[in-house]
This record gives structure tokens, sequence and C-alpha cells, in this order.
């Protein structure tokens, strides 16, 4: 599994730079590590949609220590791809977990706070 730290470097072999211009992208993707330590942490962010929220915390663009002005979203593509080789959906991910009673078990809360599903207003 790729550290933050390579993929930074591996952003600066392609659009020059220094690692501490990047490096916060890469350990964003891979903040999850802290739910799960394994390559199940991933399904998170590893994304199209996980690629697309980047850009919501880091704007459309960055620009690097040499004035390069780099688009987050090919940060974001690079990182998934060099840790997966594609860009999956998040459905990808979603059709890979195994489905547990517990998951569809729903509260009929609704009653409990809106008269009128209670039919009495």
């Amino acid at each position: 599994m790729a550290h933050p730290y390579h993929h930074a470097l591996s952003s600066v072999k392609k659009w020059g730079g220094t690692a501490d211009d990047f490096i916060a992208i890469h350990q964003w993707f891979d903040e999850s590590k802290m739910i799960t330590a394994d390559f199940r942490h991933r399904a998170l962010r590893h994304h199209a949609e996980g690629i697309f929220m980047a850009e919501r915390f880091f704007g459309v663009t960055i620009t690097t220590s040499t004035g390069r002005i780099v688009p987050v979203r090919l940060l974001g593509e690079q990182h998934v791809k060099e840790d997966l080789g594609f860009i999956p959906s998040f459905a990808d991910w979603v059709r890979c977990i195994r489905p547990e009673a517990w998951m569809g078990h729903t509260a009929p809360v609704e009653q409990q706070v809106d008269s009128h599903a209670r039919g009495t207003g």
C-alpha cells in the first residue's frame, strides 16, 4: 500500500514542485486508514465521487512552490489510479459490501415525531 509521501513524490515527478506541495491532498485520500488499516479504507474516498470531494476540500487547483497550477482532480485521479489501477465509482465499492440484517433496519421515527404520521393531527 503506497504511503501518501510516495504519492506526493509521484506528483512531483509529474508536475514539479516539492512533495510538500502535494502531501496534504494525498494524506486526505488515506486518512480513512484511521478507521480500518487495510485496503477497505479506500472505499471511503478512492472513487470518482471522492475525487470530486477533494476539489471541494482543496479547491479546483493548487499552485506549487514553483508557480505551476495543478488541477486537484488530476491529483486525485493520480492517487486512485496508483492505488487501484483505475477509478471505480462508489457503486463499484457498494456492490462488494455483503449485506447484514442490521444494515436494513429502520426505526419508524416519523411516527414518534410527526403527529400527521401517527394519524393524530
